[in-house]
């Protein structure tokens, strides 16, 4: 099979289109033939070896957690799925290796859920790390018809999820991000604040008690969360281990199938919206990599993989 790989870590120079065995499909395994790949910036990350400490990689590695495909075959005792599935999957193993970024992967059963049936096949990449990362964060919170909710960084793709899943739980949302996106984040069902200097105050403009709870999804907002959360709040973060150390939660998302399908059923039920700003061909994979790491993007990049053609 046709496969992004990196043998060494580095930039996104280091990826290549080679030719990898085809996956083992062990019992409890699924095997799904890809129909999109998203990039997220965990999976630059890795390739520059900054998880070197917490994760084992073997080399040559496919990079990719995000993943929407056709199930091709099921292993020994997998029977929640058959051939023909349409799924997706937050794609996280025990060790970096057979990632998304090539026509087959092989899956835990039990990470995997069925594919939304109103979003397309790239839109439908861009949901299950992005979307259970929000999804969790905002349970751990506890968040619930009422709550008034901070989210720092709500027009990205973490918190433009986030920014959803916490509405469609009836709570009241208040969202930072440039001024530019003030309008999407409206469209989300958000209130928009700018971040920088003077945070606080917009925020107690528009809930003077202050809020039941922050989610952070950037980083580097410990001192304007302690300005405007209440004293019973929670607060929790991807991106801030410091939290630990204040009462807040530091959280990293977990591969969940049953939680993947909730919110799959949200989007069908008009509750959730994945944006995607560009898609690319598997031959482009890096280029998709350097776009990522810009950060100048709304919404998700995705790998298109189209026919087992690159």
């Amino acid at each position: 099979m046709k496969a992004i790989t990196y043998n060494g870590y580095g930039n996104p120079d280091v990826l290549e289109l080679t030719e990898q065995p085809m996956p083992k499909v062990g019992p409890g395994m699924v095997l799904v033939k890809v129909k999109a790949a998203a990039v997220n910036p965990v999976d630059w990350k890795i390739m520059a070896g900054y998880l070197d400490p917490l994760m084992d990689i073997q080399f040559p590695a496919i990079p990719g957690w995000d993943v929407a495909g056709v199930v091709e075959s099921v292993g020994i005792d997998a029977p929640q799925f058959q051939p023909g599935d349409e799924v997706i999957a937050y794609g996280r193993k025990d060790f970096v290796h057979g990632g998304s970024f090539a026509e087959y992967i092989a899956l835990p059963e039990r990470l995997v859920a069925r594919k939304p049936h109103s979003l397309d096949w790239n839109a439908s990449a861009g949901l299950p790390l992005a979307g259970l990362t929000a999804f969790q964060v905002l349970n751990r919170l506890g968040v619930q018809s009422g709550d008034t909710v901070l989210i720092h960084g709500g027009a990205g793709g973490v918190g433009s999820l986030g920014v959803q899943i916490a509405v469609a739980l009836g709570a009241n949302v208040i969202a930072t991000a440039s001024d530019k996106n003030h309008g999407f984040l409206r469209s989300l069902g958000a209130e928009p604040v700018t971040y920088g200097d003077g945070l606080a105050e917009r925020v107690l403009a528009l809930s003077p008690d202050g809020v039941d709870a922050v989610a952070d999804f950037v980083g580097g907002n410990l001192e304007s969360t302690f300005q405007v959360i209440r004293a019973d709040g929670r607060h929790a973060s991807i991106a801030d281990s410091d939290v630990e150390q204040h009462g807040g939660t530091w959280m990293w998302v977990k591969p969940i199938g049953s939680e993947l399908q909730e919110l799959a059923d949200l989007v069908d039920e008009k509750h959730l919206h994945v944006e995607v700003a560009e898609v690319l061909p598997l031959a482009k994979a890096a280029e998709a990599f350097r776009l990522n790491m810009d950060g100048h993007t709304r919404g998700k990049i995705v790998v298109a993989v189209d026919d087992g053609h690159a």
